[in-house]
This record gives C-alpha cells, structure tokens and sequence, in this order.
C-alpha cells in the first residue's frame, strides 16, 4: 500500500527546489510508487520521436517529466500562496480532509 500524499491530480502547486524553482503549474498525474508527480509546463525535455499518424512530421518534441513530491507545494486557492498541508476529520462529514497549516482553511 502506497502512502498518501499531499497532492492530488488537479491541484496548483509550486516548485520548491530544482531546475525549475518558483515555477507554478497543474498537476496533471501522479506516480504513487515512485512519488513523482507531472506538472503542466515543468520540467521540459526534449524527446526525439518517429513519424508516425500523430506526428506526421517526426522530430523533436517537448515534454513535462517528472517531479518529485518533495519539491511540490500547494498553493493555497484563496491566497495564492504556496503553504504546507494537514490532514483532520471534518466533524460534518466524519471524513479526512486536507487543511492548510498557514489559514487553517480546507482545501477541496
């Protein structure tokens, strides 16, 4: 069983460390068993591809690669500030959400 995280696909996160630090993208998946992320824009490479129906052409193409969560902090949607994440119960719904440390707002 892989462990949780504190991403998820679909959320707005900033890169900490790294080639592309202070950069902000979308998540678009995530790898649990690696813990490696792909954000939207990050991370660029270049990869030679074969002509084929979808590139007709061929060549050189850019594409995000992955990122490890490590390196990837939330921005909060209200602030627009990159923050560390918690887990509570919510007392409504008696389920596990996820709370930012700085406002103490749920996320999602």
């Amino acid at each position: 069983m892989q462990a949780k995280l504190h991403i998820k696909k679909g959320d707005s996160v900033k890169v900490i460390a790294g080639d592309s630090k202070n950069q902000e993208g979308k998540i678009l998946s995530i790898d649990r068993v690696k813990n490696r992320a792909i954000v939207e824009g990050i991370n660029l490479v270049s990869k030679h591809t074969k002509p084929s129906a979808k590139h007709a052409q061929g060549g050189i193409v850019k594409q995000e690669a992955s990122v490890h969560v490590s390196n990837l902090m939330v921005i909060e949607p209200g602030t627009g500030k990159p923050t560390r994440i918690g887990r509570k119960l919510d007392e409504k719904s008696d389920k596990l959400v996820r709370y930012s440390k700085k406002t103490g707002e749920v996320i999602k």
